[in-house]
């Protein structure tokens, strides 16, 4: 029995990624001579059942070693990477100002709070000193989450244009990479 098929030597490349960017990563790699064999997703234990732990997905990749014009495929591949990375950044940072600021926030509330506690549990209770700290302690409490959410819609509102750029980016380098194959 004779086969006469010829030998093609492959090199592979595991990929992990955001779910909601897999498409944009198979889409990609494909532009740049590569094809998936398998995607998988990953298993995440969460740590509380309110957590919210983005899922994640694997890809298996091959291209043939021998693929013409790899050099400038694997530069358009590195800057395809670096965009990737650049998305995900942006996207992670729309939340960090507003988390930051709602935990300073909180903090100031909780001083307040124990100092007012401190207020009146001593020999001497103060009641009045006790009340002025609970005003400020208790709103400490309740207005993290309104500045959360104010400054995550300016964040999402500044970083979006800078994604969508990022975006243009990927599908012009993809264009690129696609009429080199």
């Amino acid at each position: 029995m004779s086969n006469n098929k010829e030998f093609i030597g492959y090199e592979y490349k595991e990929i992990v990624g955001d779910s909601s960017m897999i498409g944009i990563l198979m889409d990609g790699y494909e532009s740049f001579g590569w094809e998936v064999t398998e995607q998988t997703k990953i298993r995440q234990e969460q740590q509380a059942a309110h957590a919210k732990i983005p899922s994640r997905e694997k890809l298996n990749l091959r291209r043939d070693r021998h693929i013409n014009n790899k050099v400038e495929l694997t530069r358009l591949q590195r800057n395809f990477e670096a965009c990737v990375n650049e998305i995900e950044r942006l996207e992670s940072a729309k939340t960090t100002k507003g988390t930051i600021l709602a935990i300073l926030i909180g903090i100031v509330g909780t001083v307040f709070l124990g100092l007012g506690t401190f207020a009146v549990i001593g020999e001497n209770p103060n009641y009045l000193i006790m009340f002025l700290c609970a005003i400020p302690g208790f709103v400490g409490w309740i207005m993290p989450y309104f500045f959360y959410k104010k400054s995550v819609k300016d964040e999402t509102e500044r970083i979006n244009p800078i994604i969508d750029q990022k975006y243009e980016e990927i599908y012009e380098l993809c264009k690129k990479g696609q009429r080199l194959r």
